[in-house]
């Protein structure tokens, strides 16, 4: 590994956190049975850069451990949560497109992270599904987008000087 790579995943795991941080005081929607981080939406960039892989599981992981007090999950969210992070950046970077991307990190934290989310909270699996599921659409649809668009652009800028 090289230092521009090694500096863009640190700046991608420093991102991820930062915005779940700033989250906390508008209410908690990191944690939970619906969930709506707005770091998530980072999780898009694995297809244009593969420094996010790295960076996004660093950043779910220092985020987590540092969040535990806000979450009832222990352990298990820090690890597991990551571990869900890094497979779905990975997969998402062997996507071809952005639509494709964005259903490894919808399908493995609904479907995954709903386990011990429906387990500690005692709300119905389906219904944790269902509610990480629209959380993490959203994020990758909304947040997602406004971030691969302005990374593209960016990086197109940085080209043509």
């Amino acid at each position: 590994m090289n230092t521009k790579y090694l500096t863009k995943a640190s700046l991608i795991a420093g991102i991820y956190l930062v915005l779940v941080l700033i989250q906390i005081p508008m209410g908690n929607l990191t944690f939970g049975p619906i969930q709506l981080r707005i770091a998530e939406g980072l999780t898009l960039l694995p297809l244009v850069e593969t420094a996010a892989i790295p960076g996004l599981f660093v950043g779910c992981l220092v985020a987590n451990f540092l969040l535990t007090p806000y979450s009832a999950f222990g352990l298990i969210d820090i690890l597991g949560g990551s571990l869900v992070t890094l497979i779905a950046a990975y997969i998402t970077s062997k996507m071809p497109n952005r639509i494709l991307g964005a259903l490894p990190p919808i399908l493995l934290n609904g479907f995954i992270v709903s386990i011990w989310v429906s387990y500690f909270t005692n709300i119905p699996y389906w219904y944790t599904v269902l509610g990480i599921s629209v959380g993490e659409t959203a994020s990758v649809a909304i947040f997602g987008t406004l971030i691969l668009s302005v990374y593209n652009k960016t990086i197109e800028h940085m080209q043509n000087q």
